[in-house]
Parts: structure tokens; sequence; C-alpha cells
């Protein structure tokens, strides 16, 4: 009986292996790399073998079509059989090993190492059964992972997993601007069609824990599917309120009640006041406040600077109105007058100069209730534009004409002229909504034919502007409806907000 020893690299010993080996009757030459079945012959290079071994792999070809009994194996290389070099990258020991584990009997192939071999190919070491068992990895088994390795795998993709969820929220909220609305496309192409009056509802997005301000839709055409809305509960708005109602993005930017808000020019920026005496300008997309800045007072109106994107005012609970300058978060002008608060900032024209409403009133006239400003120089142009005993809450812009409309807490809005002396025309005056002491906004359409405001009483209400008759009353909610918004191109869609924080959008 052969056994298994350890040759010494001699040239006679390498190839009286070589002779024996291929002296067997039974089995035909068997090189490194090469399977050996009971009845088939398959050839396998091992890994590392050269690339120039050609007729080992053509072999391997014609045995896969099937031709075996009519093709012999090819003769091994020379270049096998050298002992100075290295078999598919092993010692010329180790293959040395194989062959003379060729020559010994099945019963003592068994009990060889495999890995003791490296050189040894896969169902040469032995023929049986229990011995391809033992040496066949089953395809559907994984491979064992150490559980140190598979904690450390697990802690990597927890680690990681809130940075992934980051990327697609933002990824996803980047095509907040990008989209636009299947409902704008047909009106996009389109020039501006005669205002209309909405007679149902359309959508009710609810969402704010608090009464809503106000709601703006975005001055931008393509965007314009998108309304802003700004509530008590400190948190403010962008809504899909054309098509889906769903609630695109919430800001939590604030640590106190939302009184304003408005688009930039723009459209990519919010501008928001604050009673945590801030006022922010936020990227629409990101969420990330842009600009900070602390007026040291409650801030109850925001505006941007029609000609200068870049200048925004603020009033609030203070007798000054700040101008303050996005690009340098500073103050860049200062406008003084002997009141409480401002309710609301209006500009007129190009900016040269603009309103405020203030809460002043004396016993018999409202002495500085509206004050014209000069933008440049902060002087007053005038303060003794409305003389009725009534505060004005908000104020509005006509969209063509010279002229300006204010709410007014005696149930009406009046009609002023935009050019100095700034006369108010007292034979046209909008009546017929309840406004008793509630913020209530007011607005134009696109075309400035319908004036529309809220009421307390939760009713919306549409004026034709040229006949100042009511033209429709929209019963929308049952709490007080403060702003009314009209769509700026579709012809007969608007959005209402209410005290209870609930938003409908009307068409």
């Amino acid at each position: 009986m052969s056994s298994l020893v350890d040759y010494e690299d001699s040239e006679s010993d390498d190839d009286s292996l070589d002779q024996r080996a291929a002296g067997a009757t039974d089995a035909q030459t068997v090189s490194c790399g090469q399977k050996q079945d009971n009845n088939n012959l398959k050839v396998t290079p091992c890994p590392g073998s050269l690339s120039s071994d050609w007729k080992v792999w053509e072999y391997q070809r014609n045995m896969s079509e099937g031709s075996s009994s009519s093709l012999r194996p090819p003769s091994q290389p020379q270049s096998f059989t050298n002992s100075k070099r290295r078999c598919g990258g092993a010692p010329a020991k180790d293959c040395r090993d194989t062959e003379a584990l060729l020559n010994l009997p099945e019963t003592q192939r068994e009990i060889a190492s495999p890995q003791a071999l490296p050189c040894m190919p896969q169902g040469l070491g032995n023929t049986s059964n229990s011995a391809k068992r033992q040496l066949t990895v089953p395809s559907g088994v994984r491979p064992y992972i150490s559980k140190r390795k598979r904690l450390a795998t697990s802690e990597t993709v927890e680690r990681k997993h809130p940075t992934d969820q980051v990327l697609e929220n933002q990824a996803r909220e980047s095509l907040i601007l990008s989209d636009v609305s299947a409902r704008l496309k047909p009106y996009l192409a389109q020039e501006p069609s005669a205002a209309g009056i909405p007679r149902r509802l359309l959508m009710s997005l609810g969402g704010h824990q608090g009464p809503v301000n106000t709601v703006q839709w975005c001055p931008l055409p393509h965007v314009s599917h998108l309304l802003l809305s700004a509530s008590i509960d400190k948190t403010f708005k962008v809504w899909d309120a054309a098509e889906s109602g769903r609630c695109l993005r919430v800001y939590t930017c604030h640590s106190g009640a939302v009184r304003d808000a408005c688009w930039t020019p723009c459209g990519r920026h919010l501008l928001t006041g604050s009673f945590d005496n801030t006022a922010l300008i936020t990227d629409v997309e990101t969420g990330q406040p842009a600009v900070k800045v602390d007026n040291e007072f409650k801030v109850m109106c925001v505006v941007v600077h029609p000609s200068n994107p870049e200048v925004f005012l603020c009033g609030g609970y203070s007798s000054m109105v700040k101008a303050w300058d996005s690009r340098s978060c500073k103050v860049v002008k200062v406008y003084k007058a002997g009141i409480q608060q401002t309710l609301d900032i209006l500009f007129l024209g190009g900016g040269a100069t603009f309103i405020t409403s203030s809460d002043c009133v004396s016993r018999d006239s409202a002495d500085r209730t509206l004050i014209a400003w000069d933008y440049q120089t902060t002087a007053k142009v005038s303060n003794q534009i409305y003389h009725e005993r009534y505060t004005c809450p908000s104020l509005t812009l006509h969209p063509l004409e010279d002229s300006f409309v204010a709410q007014t807490n005696g149930n009406y809005m009046a009609v002023f002229s935009s050019q100095p002396p700034y006369r108010m025309n007292k034979r046209r005056r909008f009546e017929g909504h309840k406004v008793e002491g509630y913020a209530i906004k007011c607005g134009f359409s696109l075309d400035g034919t319908v004036l529309a405001s809220g009421s307390s009483t939760g009713s919306a209400h549409f004026y034709d502007y040229h006949t100042a008759c009511m033209v429709h009353t929209l019963h929308a909610h049952s709490q007080p409806c403060l702003c009314v918004s009209q769509h700026p191109i579709l012809p007969t869609t608007v959005a209402t907000c209410d005290w209870a924080g609930e938003i409908k959008v009307w068409h």
C-alpha cells in the first residue's frame, strides 16, 4: 500500500510521479485544476493558472458540447511538471502531494484533508457519494458571518439611516417648486380671463391647531397652485391647494404665534413675522431660515419692498416701523410716529411711498390712523387721510388703478387714491359684511374687478369694484372668516381661512 510522504525537490521524484499518474489505466491524465468523476471528466482551471494553457480551456468547451467520446484529453503541458514552478499560485510541493494522492486507494483518499492540498482538484480526493456530499457546498447555503460582524453591520446601518432619510426627504421636498400642477397647465399659455365668483367647495384643508391669520397664493404663475398659510399655533405651511390638497411642508421656525406671512417676489422664500419678536426669511424647499432678525417688539405685519426685494419692513407693537436689509441683517431705516402699534403696511406705486395703519384714534376723528411715509427720507407725507373713528386692520392695493382699499372696523371698506393727497372716495363704500374687531383681510382679483372680504359671521363676500354692489355671499365657515385670497391664474378659485384653523378652497 502506498503512503503519503513528504518529497524533496528533486527531478527524479517528480518524473516518477508524473509517469505513474500518466500510466493509470482506469483514470485519464489529470492535471492541476481538473475534476474527475466516475464517468465524466471535467476540466476546470484552478485559480491563478496561466491563461496560455489554451488546450485545457478548449477541452472544457468541447466536453460541455457533449463531444467527450470523440476527444481525448490533452497531454499535460511540460510547464506543469517543472519542479521549480508554482501551480495555480501554490508551491511545487503542493502539486507533488496532489499527484501522489491520485495513486492512493480510495480508503486512504477519504482521510486526506482537502485543506492540506490547496491544489487538489475538487472531486479527486474521493469518488464516493459521501465524499462528494462533504466537498460539495449547496448553492442555497449562505456563508457564515460572525456575531461581531453582524452587530457591526447593523450598527452601521442604524447610524446611516437618519442621514439617508434626510436625503430622501430633501429629494422629495425639492420638488415643491419644480412640479407644475396639471390643473394650471391649460391656463399658463392663455391670457388672463375675467374673474369669476366661486360657487362650491373644492377641498377642505385641516392641520392647524389655532386660528389661521392669512392665506396667500404663490405669485409665480407656474407654481401658483401653492398656498401659504400662517397660524397662531406657531407654524406656517405650504399646501398644494389646487389639485391634491396635500400639506407639502410645515415650518416650525418661530417660537411664538405667526401673525403675518407672505411670498417673496422670486417665489423661493417666505417672509414671516411672529409674536416672538422675530421676522424670518425661510427657504421654501429646505425649510431652513435664510435670514432672522430681532425687532425687539411683537411683529404684526411684514412686507417686501416692491422694487428692492432685499429690503423688507416690519411693524407691530411699537411706535416704530423698521426697514431691514436681508443681506446684512441690519436696520437701514426707522420710521417713528406717536402711535402704539402698527396694524398693516402697504407700499404704493414703485415703493417710493407707503401707508401704515395704526390703532391711534382721538375722540372725534381718527388722527394718524393712516399715515403716508416717504421711503427714502423717512418723513411723514400725510397723516390726515382717514377722518373717521374706526381703525383699519388691513389694506390692499388695486392691481391696475391708482387706488387702495382700507378695511375698517365700521363694517365697511373705504376707497382712497394712491396719489397725494390720498383722498377718500366718499361715494363708494363696500358694506354688508361684519368686522367687529377681528383682523379681517380683503383682496382684489387679478383684473381688479372683484373685491373680496371675510366676515366675522364666517361668510366670504364678493363685491363689484366699480359699482360697490355685493355680487355673492359664500357661507364658508362657522367661525369668523379672517382672509379671502383669490387665485392669480384660475379665474374662479379662492381660498378662505377661519378662526378655528380651517382652510377651504372654493371654485
